[in-house]
């Protein structure tokens, strides 16, 4: 089982993705986490995408990506997760990561970053404040059984 969830920063895949681990027993992968897989980039990736591609059907693996690029690494036959949040409640959780303080550059590339993930195919759509996590986390668990 292979759980891809994505989406922009401060929507909730992390906290989503420790409650799959939960119920699931998947191992979680964050971001570039598979950097530490070997000690240079390119082996990295390739022995990174083995693991993906193993994971479909093995043992489960929960990957958290928040990077655009990255989702060219995922086997077709992955569940997709999509988070999303409106931009301003993204900005208010990234300004509590920053000690209160989003400093306009930052506030910047969140706006041009917002929807970037909104047209990649998906099995499941979450929206940060308005989906019920306990509804969801059923849902995909009788997913992948």
């Amino acid at each position: 089982m292979l759980i891809a969830i994505f989406g922009e920063s401060c929507v909730g895949k992390s906290t989503l993705a420790e409650s799959l681990k939960s119920r699931l027993g998947a191992e979680v992968y964050t971001g570039k986490d598979y950097k530490r897989l070997a000690k240079n980039d390119a082996e990295a990736k390739k022995l990174f995408c083995q693991r993906l591609r193993e994971a479909v059907d093995g043992k489960g693996l929960i990957w958290v990506i928040s990077e655009k690029e990255d989702m060219a690494l995922l086997p077709g036959e992955a569940l997709r997760i999509l988070m999303t949040a409106d931009v301003s409640l993204i900005k208010t959780r990234f300004a509590e990561r920053m000690h209160g303080q989003l400093p306009p550059p930052v506030a910047a590339m969140l706006e041009r970053k917002h929807g970037c993930f909104d047209d990649e195919p998906h099995s499941f759509h979450a929206v940060a404040g308005e989906t019920d996590v306990d509804a969801l986390l059923d849902e995909i668990c009788a997913a992948v059984k």
